[in-house]
Order: C-alpha cells, then sequence, then structure tokens
C-alpha cells in the first residue's frame, strides 16, 4: 500500500523500517532541533525536554512500522513528542483550570505594537506549566481547542479558559515589563 503523504525522507524512513541504525541516526539528526523545541516550549526545562527528546525517539524507532504516511513524518513524530512532553506536565501535578462559563469574559483588545520577541519568549517561559502548554499547543503548535482537551482529557471550555488566562497573564507580564512599543 502506498503512503498518502509524499515526505522528502522517504528513503530513510523505509532503511528506519529496515532496521538500519545509521538511517535512524540520519533521521534523529534532521528532526532533533524542532522536536526538542516542541517540547521545550511545553515543559520549558532544557534537560527535561532532552529527556523527553531521547523517549520520543526510541518510542518513534520502535514503533516505525506503525507510521502508515497518512500525515508527514515530522507530524508523526510531533505527535509522540507533545504527548511525552504533556505526560512529564502531568507527572508535575499540572492543573488545567475551568471556569463558569457564564461569566462575562471581556474580548481581547487589539493594538497595532512592535514587542521584543525575547522578551515575549521569556514572559512564555515564566507562565505556570498549564498555561504555557496550552498556549504552546495552541498558538505555536496549531492545535484546535478540541484536539487540546482531547490530548490532555479535559473539556474544550477548560482549554478556552486556560488559554485566555495564559494570554491575559502574558499580556500583564509584556506591559509590567514596558516592552511595548506603540505604532
Amino acid at each position: 500500500m502506498d503512503p498518502l503523504y509524499k515526505n522528502i525522507h522517504q528513503e530513510i524512513i523505509n532503511r528506519c523500517k529496515a532496521g538500519e541504525q545509521k538511517a535512524q541516526y540520519q533521521l534523529y539528526k534532521l528532526y532533533y532541533k524542532p522536536m526538542f523545541n516542541v517540547s521545550l516550549r511545553i515543559v520549558n526545562d532544557k534537560l527535561e525536554a532532552e529527556d523527553i527528546m531521547q523517549e520520543a525517539f526510541l518510542k518513534a524507532f520502535k514503533k516505525i512500522d506503525s507510521y502508515k504516511g497518512e500525515v508527514s513524518f515530522g507530524a508523526w513524530l510531533k505527535k509522540i513528542v507533545v504527548n511525552h512532553s504533556l505526560d512529564a506536565l502531568k507527572k508535575r501535578k499540572v492543573r488545567f483550570e475551568e471556569i463558569d462559563e457564564h461569566k462575562h469574559v471581556a474580548e481581547d483588545c487589539q493594538m497595532d505594537i512592535k514587542v521584543d520577541v525575547t522578551a515575549i519568549k521569556k514572559a512564555i517561559a515564566n507562565l505556570p506549566d498549564g498555561y504555557r502548554a496550552v498556549l504552546s499547543l495552541y498558538l505555536i503548535e496549531g492545535y484546535t481547542h478540541e484536539e487540546i482537551s482531547e490530548i490532555l482529557g479535559i473539556s474544550n471550555s477548560a482549554s478556552r479558559t486556560q488559554l485566555l488566562r495564559a494570554k491575559n497573564k502574558l499580556r500583564d507580564s509584556l506591559k509590567n515589563n514596558e516592552i511595548f512599543s506603540y505604532n
């Protein structure tokens, strides 16, 4: 059966499926950095993200025969990395909060501003684990609230709540540091 998605590294993937260690190392080198960054954005700890990467790649190589080519290899691997990263947060006993859906929540204000990217990264890194995880999954990794709620085992509204609180906390942190440059 032909895969549905044509990978640019399909030849290396096929060699990995055949158990070739050199191909596994090649695949590792190709995907390590972006997958490390995915994990780091979620767990916010370089050593922990490094450990997660090792576990995720070991699992990927062990389960590589289950990769059917329905999505890109990177997307398949990313799901493993995200799941391992979230498992690490769960071990920290991170709680994902939910608010009463009947409470009125103010709409986000849209402003035309320029912000120091380094300061934003630092502010995101300083968010509580639950907030940072949902913010990263939604804004950076592109997951929907439905997907996040399924991944984290929380309700759709809890995902939305976490995102809203993360954005508010992030906005407050950035305002307090006066890094905004208004146009």
